[in-house]
Parts: C-alpha cells; structure tokens; sequence
C-alpha cells in the first residue's frame, strides 16, 4: 500500500483507552481523546469526544511525543561524524522509538574537529528533511570535563573551558549549541557556566569530580542540569554528597538518567525519582550501536563494543561507552523498578522539554505540538505522530478496531 498523505489542517479526534497528558499535577484520562488540528492538540478530554473518533486505539495508552537531551547516535550513525544522510537517517528512524524530539550529543574532541562539526550541523539541519524526529539543537558533552571523571572520554582531548574556547563553540554552532556538560570545578569552570548560561545555553554538570559544595556553586552560577545522574561523577557519600547527593537535594537541577538499568540500578533509579520528583529527565546516552545488531562500532571516534545478550557498549578496557536503549523502553524499565507510570512518561517528555525551553513539548495540552506515541500493553511504540502526521509505522495499516492509518 501507498503512503496516507492526511490534511493535517482538518481537526481529527484519536480516542484511547487510556490518555497520559503528563501536564502538571494531571494523571491518567481513561478513556480519553485528543483533537489535532494544524499540527498541533486543540483539544484533549476525558470519555466520549463530541464528534465521532477518526481513529480509535484499542489497547495501550496514547502519551506525549518522547524528548531524549542526549543521542550520541543510532541506527549505526555517529552524529559527530555523520553526513546529511546520517542525519536524514536517525532523525526518520528515531520515531519508531517513541521519541519525537532529541538533542544530537557530540562528545570530548580535538576543539578544531568540534568547531568543524558544529559548522556541519548547522548547515544540515536547515536542510533536514520533515517527516521525523525534531532536531532540538546540539548538546556538547565536552571537552570541558574532568580528566579523572572522564569515563569514555578521550583524556588527550579534554581542554579548561577557556572564554576563547567557549565562544568559538558558540560561534561556531551558530544558535545551535542548546547544552554544554561541563566540570564546574575545573579551572574556569564557574566562569564558563556564567558564560554560556548569558548566551541562553543550558549547562549540565558532569563527567565531574565536583563536592557538593562546588556543584551548588555552579547552580547559583546559572547550571540547571545532571549529565546522566550517577555515571562519571563523584558519588554520594553520607559526609560529602558529591554531585548526586546535590543533583537530588538541589531544587534547581534536573538530572538526566541513563535509564537501562545497566548504568544506574532499579533501586537506585527508584531512589532518584522518589528524592527529586518531577527533576528527573529520561535518557538514552544512545550510541551509533543502538538500534544494530551486535559488534563493533564508534563513539568519540574511537571503538566501542556492543556485547551479544542486550549489555551496554564497551571500550576495550570494559569502561561503558554509551547505551544501545530505547526511549520507550525506558519508560518501561521505570516502570518496571516501581515507578509510577505517568511520573515514567512525564520523566521522558515533559521534564526535557520544559528543561531545554521548549514547553510546546513533551506534554498532550491545548496549543502544544501534537506530537503523540501510542505505546502498547508492554510499552513499546506502536505509533508515532510528529506536528499531527504519523511518521511511525511509515505505511497504512488498517483492522477493524485500532487501525492506524492516521
């Protein structure tokens, strides 16, 4: 069959059995339906619409389009290095996992290969054809990061985030540069966060060695965000509370988590979501190996390993390189660690969204971009819409109930 080319002008109406909005303080519709009109929710409510259903789901639970702040690559593409038709490539793709929207993650680099790749993106994501996941911007994870929290990170490439380094990262992503991770402890740290954050860019701490004490420094400094809670970073001690003990005691910062219960324990994930509710942002870390069979693949330009049996990647030396996760799986790893099911959705939609600034997203409300995901009984996408186009699965596919051909 032929592609459905849809009017996305003319309002049509989705009911479901269950509507997730993960709009402040909301919980669950059940049944529900939303309205779309013009790409984005007109209308969303709670049991019968007032006109007849265009499509009607017959399982699972309709939530907001997924927001992931840290894609390093997917589908076997590493964005640093990918041409246009990488780009192209995990951006149509990225839909199938449940996420709409994503921050493409360049890692530690020779500062010229960072500035050239920033130039890159620029130009192709002017050009980026629709039809899939929205490109938010870029997030740098690096190269202003702890030598000895450095995790995967290249050591020869790590640079002090000098004014001059940080604004020809600027200059060079041309508005594009949305999040920095960065050490705040290192030499200019505190100034690189006052830097950036006048520029409107979002700093996360991370890859850090920071105290507690150091870490609230670079919060009061304009820092807002926890690059993947508990990895490469000093940990909680009950004397010293490092980075996580802030990142959960701090009300002014979010952390992102790696949520493939391979970084971060299920019950550690449980006592996250449960010590910083509505601070918590899902997180793939996602390598060029998610999405791909096992082997070998790149992050950072250098090797990694993806392990048969469903491990993370590797470098050589067993040190994790990233995650080959899914977005809506993990929501259903949360899930499954004992979190609540709309702090899970809410954690991977509208915390992200409202954490970049882009509050037209990650939530199902009057105004907001209707970019939906149908998740099925065990949380997986069954389909994904993108400005009120269904992008994910690419082809009609009707039945009597639950069809999806809008």
């Amino acid at each position: 069959m032929s592609p459905v080319v849809r009017d996305v002008s003319q309002p049509r109406v989705i009911t479901a059995p269950r509507v997730i909005t993960a709009t402040p303080g909301s919980g669950v519709l059940a049944p529900g339906y939303v309205v779309l009109a013009g790409g984005l929710v007109a209308e969303v409510g709670q049991g019968p619409p007032r006109r007849p259903a265009d499509l009607v789901l017959d399982d699972g639970v309709l939530v907001p389009g997924l927001v992931d702040l840290q894609v390093n690559g997917y589908f076997g593409e590493e964005l640093r290095t990918a041409r246009a038709s990488g780009w192209a490539t995990v951006s149509r793709r990225l839909p199938e996992t449940g996420t709409t929207a994503y921050l493409p993650t360049f890692i530690t680099a020779p500062l010229p290969e960072l500035i050239a790749a920033l130039r890159s993106a620029a130009v192709i994501t002017a050009a980026l054809p629709g039809g899939g996941a929205r490109v938010l911007g870029v997030h740098l994870e690096g190269p202003f990061i702890a030598p000895e929290r450095r995790g995967a990170h290249n050591a020869a490439w790590i640079i002090p985030p000098s004014p001059a380094a940080v604004d020809e990262l600027l200059a060079a992503g041309a508005g594009l540069v949305r999040l920095v991770t960065l050490a705040p402890e290192v030499d200019g740290g505190i100034t690189a966060v006052e830097r950036l954050t006048a520029a409107g860019v979002l700093v996360s701490v991370g890859h850090s060695d920071a105290t507690a004490r150091q870490v609230a420094a670079a919060a009061d400094a304009g820092a807002r965000m926890i690059t993947h809670l508990f990895n490469a970073q000093r940990p909680l001690h009950h004397r010293e509370p490092g980075v996580a003990g802030q990142a959960l005691a701090d009300s002014r910062l979010t952390s992102g988590l790696i949520a493939d219960l391979r970084h971060v324990a299920a019950q550690v994930c449980a006592i996250a979501f449960a010590a910083a509710p509505g601070r918590i942002c899902i997180v793939t870390d996602a390598a060029a190996c998610a999405g791909m069979p096992p082997g070998s693949y790149l992050l950072g330009g250098m090797p990694i390993e993806l392990p048969p049996g469903g491990g993370p990647p590797a470098r050589a030396d067993g040190t994790l390189a990233g995650s080959a996760l899914r977005m809506d799986a993990g929501v259903a790893n949360m899930v499954a660690a004992g979190i609540d099911l709309v702090a899970a959705v809410g954690a991977a939609s509208r915390v992200p969204a409202d954490l970049i600034g882009r509050p037209d997203l990650g939530r199902i409300a009057p105004g907001a971009a209707a970019d939906l995901v149908w998740l099925g009984g065990d949380l997986r996408a069954k389909a994904t819409w993108v400005g009120g186009e269904r992008v994910y699965p690419a082809r009609t596919r009707t039945r009597r109930t639950g069809g999806i051909a809008g």
